[in-house]
């Protein structure tokens, strides 16, 4: 009984890790809701949308940037705003400027199926990203520039006010914790943020474009997602 049980699991892992395709097989179980009635703290709904709204105004009107002169939209985020988790990613692509909306494509068919490996769907949880315009060329974000956006951010993540953050990518973690050394050497491990005295349990790991070119890195980033169900699973967030 216990040996039919290991294999399973170990099915599933290298099924995670080596597939990205659209046939990938989840688990049929329903997806459990996240528990916000109970988190009294939370600013209320209409609150934190005049908030986003200011927020993304303060944003829309920064001047002598290169990334906004080169962009279609400025994308903010996009999901449950009362979502006990808040992902962020590094910069919107090419489909995401046409759309203002987050991980569209190739990219966010990969970060779906990642989520539902873990019993999450994307709708649930809220996305955001480290920088709200689209690099040109979808190059990666100077450091100038993450530090720039950042203090937009650290704003984003006050408001929407989640129980964990997951940074996915390089420019995510050096916007939000400051460090700017190889991802590869952080990712894997909680770590804390204070933000107007209030503190957030981090999660560092690849973002989903990453994975796409280097796919053999799947099987960390697995471990790091059962890291996280493992976390959400202790601070009873979800029902």
């Amino acid at each position: 009984m216990t040996k039919k049980v290991i294999n399973q699991k170990d099915k599933f892992d290298e099924e995670f890790i080596n597939t990205i395709e659209p046939n990938f097989i989840f688990n049929n179980k329903p997806i459990n809701r996240f528990n916000i009635a109970k988190n009294i703290d939370d600013t209320n709904q209409t609150d934190k949308i005049k908030l986003l709204q200011e927020l993304k105004k303060h944003i829309n009107s920064i001047e002598n940037c290169n990334l906004k002169d080169n962009s279609n939209n400025l994308v903010l985020g996009d999901g449950n705003i009362n979502s006990p988790i808040m992902l962020i990613g590094e910069a919107p692509g090419l489909e995401e400027d046409k759309s203002g909306t987050t991980f569209k494509g190739e990219v966010g068919d990969l970060l779906n199926k990642m989520l539902l490996a873990i019993q999450i769907k994307k709708q649930n949880i809220y996305c955001s990203y480290a920088i709200n315009f689209r690099p040109p060329e979808d190059r990666k974000p100077t450091s100038q520039e993450i530090k720039r956006y950042s203090v937009f951010l650290k704003e984003h993540i006050s408001i929407i006010n989640p129980k964990i953050v997951v940074l996915m990518g390089s420019s995510a973690m050096e916007a939000v914790t400051g460090i700017n050394s190889k991802i590869s050497s952080e990712r894997g491990k909680w770590k804390e943020i204070i933000l107007k005295n209030k503190t957030y349990p981090v999660m560092i790991s690849f973002n989903p474009s990453y994975l796409i070119r280097f796919p053999e890195n799947k099987k960390y980033s697995w471990e790091d997602l059962k890291k996280i169900k493992q976390r959400i699973k202790e601070m009873k967030i979800i029902t």
